[in-house]
């Protein structure tokens, strides 16, 4: 048992006949009443995203987890599937359990958080930021770059990501997974 002082991003807990993990938290100390804690919970069989409140020192049931590095090998549809990169082993997941799969590339190596007590995956962390290729996007106009402004292009994967004018089919981006959002050129 934990209480919520050891609520931090990333840890998976049982509420409501459920496992959830928390992708967002806040701690609050009003100047009047007692402190609580408002947080974001991602359902992990679900998907299904909820906001909750907890007051100070409510007592939460913790899922004790296992962190395995895998690399993605290809989709199936809605199915995906994964390697362990120490002994071998493939799992599959529905694309309902992963934050972002159209940023994912083949080859790409992610955690994967584990439940300890039945062996079974929770969830799927991607790294911070992935680099991909433009494969589409509209030519930039020659003197229109000085404004913030920007344009839909479609990466290698397939998902659309707004970059600046500047971008160009064929090169390489950094996007951010947790937003999906353009970071920088990459120079190669």
């Amino acid at each position: 048992m934990a209480s919520t002082s050891d609520i931090r991003k990333g840890l998976c807990i049982r509420y409501n006949h459920d496992i959830f993990k928390i992708i967002e938290f806040l701690h609050v100390k009003p100047g009047k009443g007692p402190a609580f804690v408002r947080t974001k919970l991602k359902s992990v069989t679900t998907g299904k995203v909820i906001d909750n409140t907890f007051s100070a020192g409510h007592k939460i049931d913790d899922v004790r987890v296992e962190t395995h590095t895998f690399q993605y090998l290809y989709s199936d549809g809605d199915t995906f599937h994964f390697m362990n990169t120490s002994d071998y082993n493939q799992i599959t997941l529905q694309k309902s359990v992963l934050d972002a799969p159209e940023l994912l590339k083949e080859g790409e190596n992610v955690k994967i958080l584990i439940n300890s007590e039945d062996g079974l995956p929770l969830s799927v962390d991607m790294p911070a930021s992935v680099i991909l290729e433009v494969t589409h996007t509209e030519p930039g106009v020659k003197g229109n770059t000085a404004t913030n402004a920007t344009k839909p292009a479609t990466v290698e994967t397939g998902a659309r990501v707004n970059v600046p004018l500047f971008i160009n089919e064929g090169d390489k981006i950094k996007i951010e997974t947790e937003k999906g959002s353009y970071m920088e050129r990459i120079k190669e």
